[in-house]
């Protein structure tokens, strides 16, 4: 988003489109790694409660919970639903104002949450680095 943040409304709702086509286009490393993270977090909570004790086990939990609650609900709940909308617009069939409320409707909640989930998903993979030295 930096890099496209300079952009005249246009050229950023084109750009976002690109970006998230790409994304959309069923890319298997990006799915494997995005839809994969949580059956493979589950996974590591599962054992984890089996293997760890005390307050370890309760970190555990709490890293999981974190992840699919403040990570992957917001994604599915909002950001997925943001990028959906803009990329159903013909931002060169629309006037400027519309393109300039449809960037101002998508820019700053999009940015809001996605730094948001950019927090818990770095403090959990901070968490879970935690573990694997501690092991």
């Amino acid at each position: 988003m930096p890099g496209i943040r300079s952009l005249d409304d246009g050229p950023f709702i084109r750009a976002f489109q690109a970006i998230d086509a790409v994304i959309q286009n069923n890319q298997p490393l990006f799915l494997i790694v995005w839809v994969g993270s949580t059956p493979a977090l589950l996974a590591a909570a599962v054992l984890g409660a089996w293997a760890l004790d005390g307050a370890d086990r309760v970190l555990m939990m709490v890293t999981a919970a974190v992840y699919i609650l403040c990570v992957q609900l917001p994604t599915f709940a909002i950001n997925i639903p943001l990028n959906n909308a803009l990329q159903k617009l013909d931002s060169g069939a629309m006037t400027e104002p519309a393109r300039n409320r449809a960037r101002e409707a998508f820019e700053a909640r999009w940015n809001r949450w996605n730094t948001f989930r950019t927090g818990c998903a770095s403090a959990t993979s901070f968490a879970l680095m935690l573990f694997l030295l501690r092991a």
